[in-house]
């Protein structure tokens, strides 16, 4: 589904992507750990080119993104974006937020994209807030209804950028649960995360980075539990 070869992301002279490689299967849930300014999230924004890589390439499903003649904003619509901050529009509804793509983008009239945001609504548990502003929901239902805008596009790839580190505690479990849900049922999906039990739970496989590089992969299992490489351990050693 993805394929990132020979990837290098800098910003002037600091370096944040050192040679990043990986290949990311459909279906396959990914979940990216790593310290604060690893490059974690610089390298989720580069699969959809919302930073534009140094050099490199970044194919999905085999088209690359690096190529002149790919038509950006097309594959950006395969490719679903849930960020921290939840970046809805705060004049719109739960409802006009999911809605507005897929009017704009996809074509869809009034009554067929009510229709499936009332779906999404119901399947991240926020049908009675369909018409609520986003200052009258909390940041959890917020970030539900982000990711009810981004699964509007009905893309085949989610990429998770640290959605629930701006959460209150207690919300970060309605978040996980819906990213649960959507792992289950197939969504093939990358996600930077500070929650190792989610990682752990919901990972088909591990990705550790540090200074810009992918220090160790393989199983959540092989690497929380037999991790090979010392900065993994130390890593580990001090968020489990």
């Amino acid at each position: 589904m993805i394929e990132v070869k020979n990837l290098y992301k800098r910003f002037g002279d600091l370096e944040v992507l050192k040679n990043i490689n990986c290949r990311i299967a459909s279906q396959e849930v990914v979940v990216v750990i790593g310290p604060s300014g690893s490059g974690k999230s610089t390298f989720l924004r580069c699969i959809n080119l919302l930073e534009e890589p140094t050099s490199g390439d970044v194919l999905i499903e085999g088209v690359n993104l690096m190529d002149p003649k790919t038509n950006i904003n097309r594959m950006r619509q395969e490719v679903g974006m849930v960020f921290q901050q939840f970046n809805l529009f705060p004049n719109k509804t739960a409802l006009q937020n999911i809605t507005m793509a897929p009017m704009k983008v996809r074509g869809l009239n009034e009554k067929q994209a009510r229709e499936e945001a009332d779906k999404l609504l119901d399947k991240v548990g926020l049908n009675d807030k369909a018409h609520a502003y986003p200052q009258q929901l909390s940041g959890g239902q917020q970030q539900r209804v982000a990711i009810a805008r981004a699964l509007a596009m009905r893309p085949k790839v989610m990429l998770f950028d640290e959605c629930t580190s701006a959460l209150d505690p207690e919300m970060v479990g309605d978040v996980l649960a819906v990213m649960k849900d959507l792992a289950k049922e197939g969504m093939t999906m990358i996600v930077v995360t500070h929650e190792m039990g989610f990682a752990r739970e919901v990972g088909d496989r591990a990705i550790f980075m540090d200074e810009g590089m992918i220090v160790e992969e393989g199983t959540p299992e092989q690497i929380f539990k037999n991790a090979q490489h010392d900065r993994t351990k130390l890593f580990l050693s001090k968020v489990l």
